[in-house]
């Protein structure tokens, strides 16, 4: 039994995980259950309305996703050394964390108990300010150190000098060069040479055009600078090397500050989320009892919208335990069972409630049976569904339950269905759970009637414009309806006075007034079935002529052969040598049947078909394939022969 889903409390949980920020509150609401500590409710609801009113006071918290800092604290904790893209993540936390600080900071002024958190916050600012003095755009910025600053603005000064010697080789050997400007290859400074005065040139090939006409060769004069520039380039790794360590050592020294800090960003996203949803629902706090009471003033259900949705008044706990909800389809009686179920979950999770104002009392267990449960793959009828749902529920409802059911005993046969609900509200009872339930059988309305801890409600309709009020009436019976929707429709009044009678008797019927007495229903002309119309004098002519028959046609008293039997309109299609014709039954007469001509199961489309088209088909009979049959009129090259050999055979005369 998936509660969450049939009461619809999962769509409430993911609009709450839409507004948390970090992974591991999002994780926490997915996963949250009903507080069963009184203390700890209080605690919760309290930390919801002091999130909502801190927002309405300062706006949103600058919150941020955290999660990636976790795997980055792991790694410096075990010694490894952090990229500079991980420590700049580092230092926008602790940016985060700062602003943070300062938000709750101000929360103080307006008594707010949130507000102290900020003391659990550590800026770490000498690490912040380090990070970010020495990191820059995901690289270790030159003013990092000294000794970077030094060693950079040699090898700048380096590969300035390697340049203008190779500049110096092309301007004194122009003839030689086969382009204008010097290039870098393989790390090294080269003079695009051409092939022929290889020689002519002092250096170290290293490389060539794709053509081959040109060689990239390093000058003498300028590789003695490439040693130098990389042992600069060495020099400057370990020293890019150390810094990174160094700022990866304070990282791993400040780990249980950052850790206490990430969890503390994870706490307040989670609390200031029920407070984001407090306000987009116009939430209230909820009064919280352990008495076994529930009242809701102008409740409304939290997923509809506020400006459609009829507040709903109820309560419960005082007067009894139970209540048996009666009214017409689509009067909300649905809708205002899960309404207070959703309202006593949101409160009991530490939620507002949307509601003008609300006492709830906490629950154990919540429990429900809504919807018809079918389940095809179960093979599971509607009222088995029911009842193996309400069977889950007795088997685990208790004191302190809250158990909503929709359509009691519906789904069978009305007088069983009636009896099956009276004895689950029974069980119910004796619970002592309070529960909720809607049913259209008037049976159910009298023993609530009758019966102690129980008490019947209705839904109100309006029987003049057939809408309904979505208002719950506490203490009063309600009826389904039906015959006044029906009558509004346009049901006449005859059939409307048989189903009265078949109802309740015939004493029954004259309490109603029909808008439609004497009126029938109207009948509208609908399609019709087309039939196949015989020729007539001609039925039969299918069986008389079939494909294969040996024809003959009239007035040239040529042989043919049947391809296609006769249609609806008396016309045949014959196979003439050269050529198919189209031809009325009244001119063709049957020479030979086909049965004597062909043996049983003969494939007529040797005779009709070519011979590429029969291939194609028999290719479609064993595998896939593109090709297309494509149908001809004339078919000559196969019957002209075949008629010719059967008249030889003595077939025909």
């Amino acid at each position: 039994m998936n509660i969450e889903k049939q009461s619809e409390f999962d769509k409430i949980k993911e609009k709450w995980m839409e507004l948390a920020i970090t992974d591991q509150a999002k994780d926490q609401i997915r996963n949250i259950s009903f507080y069963l500590s009184e203390l700890e409710l209080r605690r919760r609801l309290k930390d919801t309305t002091d999130s909502r009113n801190m927002m309405e006071n300062l706006g949103a918290p600058p919150l941020q996703n955290v999660s990636e800092i976790w795997e980055i604290l792991v790694i410096a904790e075990k010694g490894g050394c952090l990229t500079p893209r991980q420590l700049e993540q580092v230092e926008k936390v602790l940016a985060a964390v700062k602003r943070l600080r300062d938000y709750l900071s101000r929360g103080k002024f307006y008594d707010n108990s949130l507000a102290y958190y900020d003391e659990n916050l550590f800026t770490i600012q000498e690490l912040r300010e380090e990070i970010g003095r020495q990191i820059r755009g995901q690289q270790v910025d030159d003013h990092a150190s000294n000794e970077l600053m030094k060693l950079r603005n040699q090898i700048t000064k380096c590969e300035e000098q390697m340049k203008q010697k190779a500049e110096q080789v092309m301007r004194s050997n122009k003839a030689y060069m086969a382009d204008s400007f010097c290039t870098l290859r393989n790390g090294r400074i080269c003079v695009p040479v051409k092939r022929e005065y290889k020689s002519r040139i002092p250096g170290s090939v290293v490389d060539k055009s794709a053509t081959g006409n040109t060689l990239f060769i390093e000058p003498s004069i300028a590789a003695k600078f490439y040693d130098e520039l990389q042992l600069l380039k060495i020099n400057e790794e370990n020293e890019v090397y150390r810094i990174l360590y160094t700022l990866t050592a304070m990282v791993a020294e400040s780990a249980e500050m950052m850790n206490n800090n990430m969890g503390m960003i994870e706490k307040l996203d989670f609390i200031f989320s029920k407070g984001k949803l407090s306000m987009d629902m116009d939430g209230t706090e909820p009064a919280i009892n352990t008495g076994r009471k529930i009242v809701l003033k102008d409740a409304r259900h939290p997923l509809m919208d506020k400006r459609v949705n009829v507040p709903l008044q109820f309560e419960i706990g005082e007067r009894a335990r139970g209540i048996v909800i009666t009214g017409p389809n689509t009067g909300g009686k649905t809708v205002a069972i899960k309404t207070v179920m959703l309202s006593c979950m949101m409160a009991q999770c530490g939620l507002h409630v949307p509601c003008r104002e609300a006492d709830v009392c906490m629950n154990s267990t919540y429990l429900c049976d809504i919807g018809d449960g079918q389940n095809i793959a179960e093979n599971l009828s509607t009222f088995s569904a029911h009842i193996k749902n309400v069977l889950e529920v007795l088997s685990e409802v208790n004191k302190d339950s809250f158990v909503i059911m929709d359509e009691l005993g519906s789904g069978t046969d009305p007088a069983e269905g009636m009896g099956i609900a009276i004895a689950i509200l029974e069980e119910l009872r004796k619970s002592g759970a309070i529960f909720l339930v809607t049913t259209h059988y008037p049976e159910v309305k009298e023993y609530a009637k009758k019966t102690e801890d129980l008490i019947n409600a209705r839904m109100t309709f309006d029987k003049e414009t057939l809408n309904p009020t979505y208002q719950m009436v506490i203490g009063e019976a309600g009826e389904s309806c039906a015959f006044y929707i029906a009558d509004r429709l346009g049901m006449p009044g005859g059939m409307l006075k048989t189903a009265i009678c078949a109802a309740y008797g015939e004493a029954a019927v004259a309490s109603y007034r029909f808008r439609t007495e004497d009126a029938a229903i109207r009948k509208r002309n609908g399609q019709k079935i087309s039939k196949v119309k015989e020729a007539k004098g001609n039925i039969g002519l299918r069986e008389k002529f079939r494909r294969g028959d040996s024809v003959m046609v009239y007035p040239d008293k040529k042989i043919g052969i049947v391809c296609e039997p006769v249609n609806e309109k008396g016309v045949l299609r014959v196979q003439m040598p050269g050529k198919k014709i189209w031809i009325n039954h009244k001119r063709v007469k049957l020479h030979v049947a086909a049965d004597e001509l062909y043996p049983e199961d003969y494939d007529f489309s040797i005779i009709f078909d070519t011979a590429e088209n029969r291939k194609i088909r028999h290719d479609m009979e064993r595998k896939y394939t593109e090709e297309v049959i494509r149908y001809e009129d004339s078919h000559s090259h196969f019957t002209n022969g075949l008629i010719s050999a059967t008249i030889d055979s003595g077939k025909f005369s």
